[in-house]
C-alpha cells in the first residue's frame, strides 16, 4: 500500500503548476542544488557535458530530453527542432512531439527526428508514458518500424498486466529492442500490480525472457538483486554480456555502474536534461518516497 500511495502522492505533485513554478526558479539555479545530482541541466550544453563525463567512466550514454503533454505545436515544433541538437543516443516522449494536440503533427515530427537521427548511427527510444498512451504508442512505433526505420526501440512497462500478457511478445516479434523498466505512473489496480514485490516479480519473468529471446534487451533497473538474477540467468543460458545492456539513471548507483563496467557489461546511463524536469523528479522521487524530504528541502528550503 505504501509503493501505491507514494506513487499516487507524487503523481499529484507533479502536476502542480505553483510547485513546479517553485522549481523552475530555485530547483537548477544553484550548481550544488539536490537536483542537478539526477537532472544535467536545462540545456543541451550542460547535457552533453555530463555526458562527456559519464563516457569518460565507461558507461554508454543516452540523452532524455525531458517534457510532455505539450499543449500546442509551436512548443511541439521546439522540442523536435532540440533534438537533433542532441547529436546523441535521445529519448523522448510522444506527447513532447504534439500527440495530444494532433496525431499526425507528432507521427511527422518523429519522422524528422529520425530522419536526422538514423544516417547518424544515433539510436532513438520512444518513452513510455501512462496507460493512456500505452495502444497508441506501441501503433505509431509499429508504423514506423514497418515503413523501414530500424534505429528505434520503445519502453515497456512492468507493472502493467498488459505487458506480460501481449506486448512484451508482439514488440519481441517485430525483432525490435525493447527497453524494460518497473513503471513510475499511477495506475489502478484494475489494469496494473500495486504491489512492488508483484512489479518486481513480473520484471523479473520478462528480464528472463529478453535475455534469452529479446534483440539486444534494456534492462532499467538499479536493483542489485535483480542486477544478480540477470547476470546469473545469462550465464546459465550461455547469453553473452554484450547481448544485453543495463541502464541506470543519471545519479543514482555510480557504485553499481562501475561495478558492472569492471565485470565486462555494457552499462548505459539515461541522462535527462530540459526546462520541463519537474515532474520527472517528482515520479522517480515517487519510486523512492524515503529520499522525499531530504531533496524537497533542497529545492525549496534556501529560497530566500
Amino acid at each position: 500500500m505504501l509503493d501505491a500511495a507514494s506513487k499516487t502522492f507524487f503523481h499529484l505533485v507533479a502536476q502542480s503548476r505553483t510547485l513546479k513554478k517553485m522549481a523552475s526558479r530555485y530547483g537548477m539555479r544553484r550548481p550544488a542544488s539536490f537536483a542537478r545530482r539526477f537532472i544535467a541541466g536545462e540545456t543541451v550544453e550542460e547535457a552533453i557535458a555530463a555526458a562527456r563525463a559519464a563516457s569518460a567512466r565507461g558507461v554508454l550514454i543516452t540523452l532524455d530530453l525531458l517534457g510532455e503533454s505539450v499543449t500546442n505545436l509551436d512548443e511541439a515544433t521546439t522540442a523536435t527542432r532540440e533534438c537533433p541538437d542532441v547529436e546523441r543516443n535521445l529519448s523522448l516522449k510522444l506527447t513532447q512531439l504534439g500527440l495530444d494536440v494532433d496525431k499526425a503533427t507528432a507521427i511527422d515530427n518523429i519522422r524528422k527526428i529520425l530522419e536526422r537521427a538514423e544516417p547518424a548511427g544515433f539510436f532513438v527510444r520512444i518513452d513510455m508514458e501512462g496507460s493512456a498512451y500505452t495502444d497508441v504508442t506501441l501503433e505509431i512505433f509499429e508504423t514506423l518500424w514497418r515503413h523501414g526505420y530500424r534505429q528505434i526501440g520503445v519502453v515497456l512497462q512492468a507493472a502493467l498486466y498488459r505487458t506480460e500478457e501481449r506486448d512484451l511478445a508482439r514488440v519481441n516479434a517485430l525483432g525490435a529492442r525493447i527497453r524494460l523498466v518497473k513503471g513510475a505512473y499511477r495506475e489502478p489496480k484494475s489494469i496494473a500490480h500495486q504491489q512492488k514485490a508483484d512489479v518486481d516479480a513480473a520484471y523479473a519473468r520478462m528480464m528472463r525472457t529478453l535475455i534469452t529471446d529479446g534483440h539486444y534487451a534494456a534492462l532499467a533497473t538499479h536493483d542489485p538483486r535483480m542486477i544478480e538474477l540477470a547476470r546469473q540467468w545469462a550465464l546459465e543460458h550461455g547469453v553473452a554480456s554484450d547481448r544485453f545492456e543495463f541502464q541506470m539513471l543519471f545519479g543514482v548507483r555510480r557504485d553499481l555502474q562501475a561495478m558492472l563496467v569492471r565485470a565486462g557489461y555494457r552499462v548505459r546511463v539515461y541522462i535527462p536534461f530540459g526546462r520541463e524536469w519537474f515532474p520527472y523528479f517528482m515520479r522517480r522521487l515517487g519510486e523512492r518516497p524515503a529520499n522525499a524530504f531530504f531533496i524537497l528541502r533542497s529545492i525549496f528550503g534556501e529560497s530566500g
